[in-house]
């Protein structure tokens, strides 16, 4: 998993929206990446929830929040209308971005091993350093934490 206080890997990756998002084009703001195994599966949809009842005040921090699974661009489609979410999804298809950022890992559910996400969040500031890494994440309360290090970063 990528360090805190070294630069935040760049990507260019398909949005919700059927665009391109450069990472590096959201310099000047901070960005809250945040990484999930599955659209619409309850642990993600509590995440995803908070988020967005955060959301209007993650505005005045000059935040951008951008969700990232390994989802495709038309299933983050329907989890973002059913939910309301107010902010982008990235569809990681190929999980070069959580590999970049090295949560793309070895899960275990009833003996079986496979690969998946490891739900992390990554506070990128202004100039794209890595602020603050959350590693394993309990999606409840976890909106407060970054509303909470994204005031100590400022604007």
């Amino acid at each position: 998993m990528i360090a805190e206080h070294t630069a935040a890997p760049d990507f260019t990756v398909a949005t919700d929206g059927g665009t391109q998002l450069r990472l590096s084009s959201l310099r000047g703001r901070n960005v809250v990446l945040y990484f999930y195994p599955k659209d619409d599966t309850p642990g993600c949809t509590v995440e995803a929830c908070e988020l967005r009842d955060a959301f209007p005040r993650f505005s005045k921090t000059n935040a951008v929040i951008l969700g990232v699974s390994p989802d495709s661009v038309a299933s983050h489609q329907k989890f973002k209308k059913k939910f309301e979410l107010p902010f982008t999804l990235l569809a990681d298809t190929d999980h070069a971005i959580a590999d970049a950022y090295g949560v793309w890992v070895e899960k275990s559910m009833y003996g079986k091993k496979y690969m998946g996400i490891q739900r992390s969040t990554f506070v990128i500031d202004t100039k794209g350093s890595v602020a603050k890494v959350y590693p394993k994440v309990k999606p409840e309360g976890h909106a407060a934490e970054v509303e909470a290090e994204l005031r100590k970063l400022g604007g």
